[in-house]
């Protein structure tokens, strides 16, 4: 029921996006959220707002544009060499090609603004043409691909919970993970011509393509699904889809197509890096952080160099419970989604609340659904926040244990402090 699952994501994801793009046409700035939630909020509340919502948004933005994806992108490089070999790296040896990775993205966004540009028009249609390609040539070449009934109703449920309702709500927050980090394209606004129109449509189109894009890769790839066991709970390359690749295609086919995912996830870190440096640049312009006054300075391709290093190491701290416990770090993994959508939720209360008769729209508005789709927008965010925190798995153990709240209420409590 993925497929099913994920259009339901998609479809609340975009009512957030709808949202955010009509506070973002009013306010175009490179701050995005966090200055959002000032002009919209009340005098006396906006100092804390626009703290609590520029410092979520922040770690929202670092760990799963930077961290997360060059995580995954490491663990799909390792699973490139079990596949082509007999050695199996282990989880130091993933962590180290993790760092390589952002130091890569490092140096990448210290560059010119116009290289990142010609990144970015580059990922567009690599993530287009390579997701076509992949889903044709492995349902092409799949010997026995699964039935209709399997894709959209198949229910696999090892969770050890009992209720339908709670497994299958469980089940979207991999698709809600996925649909996230979409306010991107507003840190790019005082780059972006005609940044009123340009910055909302930015994050429509992120949504929407994305959407599109994810539901024919996931439909595509849950008809190839030959053994569910072997291929998805545990596969013996290390990562599900490069098993699918391997067992449907071949040695030689799964390498190329695991060399195309590569490429899309380097270019997806190196833009959502290049999004977060500019977050934490107006962060830091503001005062906000600490070290705000080197933070906040351009090198001479008018860059904000510090800011880009600043998230690399910051990434790199994030990344180090992996090496001793997946459970930590996938805790910590749960921390961008939580923090993300609490950065989306102020900022929308205060415009369909507190500035209901006072905000002045920009080009790109929703006129009267505005307040409807707040409200929609602000619900959903609160439910899978909520979900974010809940268990996984049945009977609850101290292994199984969900501690997402720990590590955001820990670094919260850090932030604060500076």
């Amino acid at each position: 029921m993925d497929g099913i699952g994920w259009l339901l994501v998609s479809f609340f994801t975009l009512m957030v996006g709808l949202s955010l793009a009509e506070i973002c046409s009013a306010f175009p700035t490179s701050g995005g959220l966090y200055v959002w939630t000032t002009r919209l909020c009340s005098a006396a509340w906006a100092p804390i707002a626009s703290w609590t919502v520029g410092y979520t948004n922040w770690l929202g933005l670092v760990r799963v544009a930077i961290a997360s994806t060059d995580l995954a992108m490491a663990q799909f490089l390792a699973s490139l060499v079990s596949m082509t070999s007999s050695y199996k790296p282990n989880t130091y040896v993933i962590f180290a090609i993790y760092v390589c990775i952002l130091l890569l993205h490092g140096v990448v966004n210290s560059m010119t603004v116009r290289l990142n540009g010609l990144f970015n028009n580059v990922s567009v249609w690599w993530h287009v043409f390579g997701t076509a390609t992949i889903v044709i040539v492995v349902l092409v070449m799949t010997p026995e691909r699964q039935s209709a009934e399997f894709v959209f109703t198949a229910w696999v449920n090892n969770t050890g919970w009992s209720s339908s309702f709670y497994v299958f709500m469980l089940g979207l927050l991999q698709s809600q993970y996925t649909l996230s980090g979409y306010d991107s394209a507003a840190h790019m606004a005082e780059e972006t011509q005609n940044a009123s129109t340009g910055g909302p449509m930015g994050i429509i189109m992120a949504i929407v393509t994305a959407s599109c894009v994810g539901w024919v890769f996931l439909v595509g790839m849950t008809f190839s699904i030959g053994s569910f066991e072997n291929q998805i709970v545990a596969p013996e390359v290390g990562v599900a889809l490069s098993q699918i690749f391997l067992d449907s295609c071949g040695l030689g086919v799964a390498i190329f197509l695991i060399m195309i995912i590569l490429g899309a996830q380097f270019f997806c870190g190196s833009a959502l890096t290049l999004a977060s440096s500019r977050m934490v640049y107006a962060f830091a312009r503001d005062g906000a952080l600490p070290m705000s006054k080197r933070l906040h300075k351009l090198n001479k391709e008018k860059s904000p160099v510090a800011a880009v290093w600043f998230n690399i190491a910051f990434c790199f701290i994030l990344g180090l419970p992996y090496i001793w416990s997946e459970t930590a770090y996938s805790a910590i993994v749960s921390v961008n989604t939580i923090a993300s959508s609490i950065s989306y939720l102020i900022p929308i209360l205060c415009r369909i609340i507190l500035a209901r008769s006072t905000f002045e729209p920009g080009p790109f508005n929703l006129g009267r659904f505005s307040t409807f789709v707040g409200v929609i927008s602000s619900g959903w965010i609160v439910v899978t926040s909520a979900l974010f925190l809940c268990p996984t798995e049945s009977p609850v153990t101290a292994s199984n244990m969900n501690y997402a709240a720990v590590p955001f209420l820990v670094v919260i409590g850090l932030c604060a402090l500076v």
